[in-house]
């Protein structure tokens, strides 16, 4: 454990991983003085907090120019090659990010699963099978909960499972997992990173320090990139992929099955789950190799993964009404994202577009061409909102109708205007959510509540031939629409 007693130190950023952090620097008898850029009243209250644990805190992000510190910690928001950090460097003061400062005071091993998609539900599931396997262990990191608020807690577990983004990766120092997981890279905030070479390095980041007795769960594809790039992983090495069967794990139709030495032959069979579709094989075959690495019976992980439930906006069917389904994917922040979403859509007919797509938000730098053949197989229409939907229509506007929306609650009237029974109304928007939203959960809540109107005045669901009441929806009417029709049978 590094020392912490009598160090001056600076933070930068007072979100959930600030803050964290400033109080765990306090706990240890630093002197921190913490900086913040916003003014909100959730703020307010965290800086008068922390003012009262002695924390000197500055409503701005300019440097003070008395004083010398012995290191920062920055939030994951702030870029690498911002002007702040760069003056950081120039006054030659080392740069740290909270997930670094919480592994150096933290004190059992730990599990880190980074990749472009599949962390939550990946981290998720290990806690679900470490649990079940009788393993004391606390999902924590990019997940929602900062490392720094955990070290104490630490004391008591076995293991800290651990999810890991990029943006935490490019401030590690010495962080070292005991098992770390790379469940995929495809293109993904190269609004901050760039090039995919800059983002993959980044992601590579989290096998730098380990040593040949530690573990590198990795996806055959991922692995393939790395080594484009030069990348060595210094562990041992387990691969996986639903596409590669030269992989030491891969999916044969719906089964699982190991070519592990020792552990050969079928695993799991994928149908005995919930989890549905290859990218969700894939976090499954890394759950399985962390369990197998670390020893857990298979019969056990089998019982886990048998009874584990994917998290809310994630393919998360929300509600069927009238033979339209409503389908939740706020999580899709990006185009491969979207894509899984797509393939993982049942048909209502073969070689039928029934998808109706809600997509946008704040541009990641992506090229959104790319999702056009698919766009073409299975999309009917799409409607588009936030920052980016100009640029959507103009990169998918030759694949399938978009449509210009000011609000979700707008894009989920517009698309069950024209619904047909067995279409699949998809909120997966390839875009972060903060032009519009706090976050991808505030979204998915919000197309919650609409379809959650529209069901409100159905009768159930039934088909759309089939007898209604005065207050349902109908295919091809709005949620407006059924509001005034409401209004009228009342008046009547």
């Amino acid at each position: 454990m590094f020392r912490l007693q009598d160090k001056n130190v600076l933070v930068i950023g007072l979100g959930l991983s600030g803050a964290a952090a400033v109080r765990l620097l306090v706990s240890r008898g630093a002197r921190v003085t913490a900086m913040a850029n916003s003014d909100t009243p959730d703020l307010r209250r965290e800086v008068e907090e922390l003012r009262d644990l002695g924390v000197r805190v500055e409503l701005d992000l300019r440097l003070p120019t008395a004083g010398q510190f012995d290191f920062a910690v920055v939030s994951p928001g702030v870029p690498m090659d911002s002007l702040l950090v760069k003056e950081l460097r120039q006054r030659e003061i080392p740069v740290i990010g909270e997930l670094e400062l919480g592994w150096q005071q933290a004190v059992c091993l730990n599990i880190s699963v980074t990749g472009t998609n599949g962390k939550t539900t990946t981290v998720e599931l290990i806690e679900h099978v470490l649990t079940h396997c009788h393993k004391r262990t606390l999902a924590v990191g990019n997940i929602g909960k900062p490392l720094c608020s955990v070290t104490e807690e630490s004391k008591q577990l076995d293991y800290l499972t651990l999810e890991v983004s990029s943006f935490q990766l490019e401030t590690t120092r010495f962080f070292r997992p005991a098992v770390a997981v790379l469940l995929n890279i495809t293109p993904d905030h190269l609004d901050r990173h760039h090039t995919m070479a800059d983002y993959a390095r980044a992601k590579a980041r989290i096998f730098e320090n380990q040593q040949p007795f530690d573990w590198a769960i990795v996806q055959t594809e991922a692995l393939a990139m790395l080594r484009t790039q030069g990348v060595k992983v210094p562990s041992k090495l387990i691969t996986f992929s639903a596409q590669n069967r030269r992989a030491d794990i891969y999916l044969d139709r719906s089964l699982i099955i190991s070519s592990i030495e020792g552990w050969v032959g079928p695993l799991i069979d994928l149908e005995k789950t919930q989890m549905r579709g290859p990218h969700n094989a894939e976090n499954v075959m890394a759950v399985l190799a962390v369990g197998h690495v670390l020893r857990l019976p298979l019969e056990e992980m089998v019982a886990a993964i048998a009874s584990f439930k994917p998290g809310a906006h994630r393919c998360e069917l929300i509600a069927e009404i009238n033979g339209v389904k409503f389908v939740n994917d706020s999580k899709a922040t990006n185009l491969d994202a979207v894509a899984k979403a797509l393939q993982t859509m049942p048909a209502a007919q073969p070689g039928e577009a029934n998808v109706l797509l809600i997509a946008g938000g704040r541009d990641k730098g992506l090229d959104y061409h790319d999702l056009g053949p698919l766009l073409a197989q299975r999309v009917k229409g799409t409607f588009l909102l936030g920052e980016t939907r100009e640029k959507l229509r103009a990169s998918w506007s030759l694949f399938t109708p978009c449509t210009l929306v000011d609000s979700l609650l707008e894009a989920v009237d517009e698309a069950v205007r024209i619904a047909t029974p067995g279409d699949i109304v998809l909120l997966s928007p390839a875009c972060s959510s903060f032009d519009l939203f706090r976050d991808y959960r505030h979204r998915g809540e919000v197309f919650r509540q609409a379809v959650g109107q529209l069901n409100s005045t159905s009768n159930g669901g039934v088909a759309a031939d089939g007898p209604t009441n005065g207050g349902s929806w109908k295919i091809g009417e709005t949620g407006n629409q059924v509001a005034k029709r409401n209004e009228k049978i009342l008046q009547i």
